[in-house]
């Protein structure tokens, strides 16, 4: 078995997801160097910067963007056989006396009974990769690396709600999945879950807090809910089932315009929106608008192929590390959306995938782009499978355009950008309007 000192820290995913911080721990055993299956989704925010205003999803991603620390939680997480690594740094000298002492005083000293070896492990690890400067590599703890596996499959088994986290430390009800367990209980948006059974998750972060909720189908969550405008708490039993997040949606609008929806680059994405674009190319409509906001991420190879089922041959991003190595990935010709004009929603919770995917549209100049700046994500993150079922996300790279845009920490501007508050009534979607306006010829306002 081969030992490999592992640090690991804090991490904010998103696939189809936002995810919170979570402490990391120095581990020694087993290291699996990320594989072709694992997520390519290190597009999300970090779990700081999502514990303090990000939402997540029960089942889903939220509706609600990431606060850019510099980006959204995740990243675009490079497939393996995307890393060069032929040229590795020596790992830097370890002060592993200093550790020792301080664990030995301590013991003897502190007033207290002390946690478990594994929580001081990943409490000093979280304390080393904030040196990193880096949100984005990152440890996530078992239970929670498991969540996110699952949720990279769009399937998940809980109540059927989307929730984020609030400043305050609350997990609120952000929306509910329709015909699903929580909107048939009595749930509603707005409430704020409290506490699961005899369990209280105030203050705990993000994803800690789901674990509470998530469960096997057919089994009950005691949910302990303070709902706005009612005094005395409330107290709902959920019967968890297995959700199936329709991450594709789509409609024909008026003036024959086609409308599509993408809220996440799961392990599907690329399928479940060719099939969709075909059912609406069956109608002849004279355009089409894809619906990138919020928008946090996902798998680097279905981003690849959702932009090339619009791009005919050329160049859809580049990947560049540190070294100096650089792979550009292809699109191909013969794709069903390479005609139709095309424009393109954005914004603030746009991030690493959507990013990838509407640079290379507007570079290409294949779309045009409308809404605001996006978040900014474009760093790569090799995904490493520990022995303990935990996982360690590294930054290895850097994400550019066709057109050489570095999507880190920039972002994409806009072609026009129509600005949307989350105050406006819900009828009201002045981007989408001036992206149906584009299509039909008028002017944007």
């Amino acid at each position: 078995m081969r030992k490999a000192l592992v640090i690991v820290g804090a991490l904010v995913v998103l696939g189809a997801l936002v995810v919170s911080a979570f402490a990391g721990g120095i581990v020694v055993g087993r290291v699996s160097r990320g594989t072709g299956t694992t997520p390519a989704d290190g597009m999300g925010p970090p779990s700081s910067v999502l514990e303090e205003s990000a939402a997540e999803s029960l089942e889903a991603t939220p509706d609600v963007p990431p606060t850019p620390e510099p980006e959204d939680v995740a990243s675009v997480q490079s497939t393996p056989d995307t890393l060069d690594t032929t040229d590795r740094r020596p790992a830097p000298d370890f002060n592993y006396d200093l550790l020792r002492d301080v664990l030995e005083i301590l013991a003897e000293q502190y007033y207290g009974e002390l946690p478990d070896g594994h929580a001081l492990a990943y409490g000093a690890v979280r304390g080393m990769l904030t040196a990193l400067d880096d949100p984005y590599t990152s440890f996530i703890e078992p239970r929670i690396s498991a969540i996110l596996q699952e949720d990279a499959t769009g399937e998940f088994e809980g109540i059927g709600a989307m929730v984020r986290m609030r400043e305050d430390g609350y997990l609120e009800i952000a929306s509910l999945i329709p015909n699903q367990p929580a909107e048939a209980a009595g749930v509603l948006p707005g409430d704020l879950i409290v506490g699961v059974g005899d369990t209280s998750i105030v203050g705990l972060g993000l994803y800690e807090a789901i674990s509470y909720i998530r469960g096997p189908a057919d089994t009950e969550a005691e949910l302990e809910i303070i709902r706005p405008g009612i005094q005395e708490r409330i107290y709902i039993t959920v019967v968890r089932a297995r959700i199936d997040i329709p991450i594709v949606e789509s409609r024909l609008l008026d003036d024959d315009i086609a409308y599509l929806s993408l809220s996440e680059f799961d392990a599907m994405a690329a399928e479940r929106v060719e099939t969709t674009l075909a059912e609406l190319l069956d109608g002849n409509p004279r355009g089409l608008i894809l619906d990138l906001r919020n928008n946090p991420g996902g798998w680097l190879n279905q981003a690849i192929a959702v932009a090339d089922l619009f791009l005919d041959e050329g160049i859809v991003a580049i990947q560049r590390d540190s070294l100096g190595n650089e792979q550009r990935f292809p699109s191909g010709d013969g794709d069903i959306g390479e005609a139709i004009p095309l424009v393109v929603l954005i914004n603030a919770g746009s991030a690493s995938a959507s990013e990838i995917v509407a640079g290379a549209l507007q570079d290409r100049g294949r779309a045009t782009l409308i809404g605001t700046q996006t978040l900014g994500k474009g760093s790569v993150q090799l995904p490493n499978n520990l022995e303990d079922g935990s996982q360690l996300r590294v930054t290895i790279a850097r994400w550019y355009t066709p057109g050489e845009q570095p999507l880190h920490g920039s972002g994409l501007t806009p072609d026009f950008e129509v600005a949307f508050s989350m105050e406006m009534p819900p009828d009201e979607d002045p981007q989408l309007d001036a992206a149906v306006a584009y299509l039909l010829g008028e002017s944007i306002e």
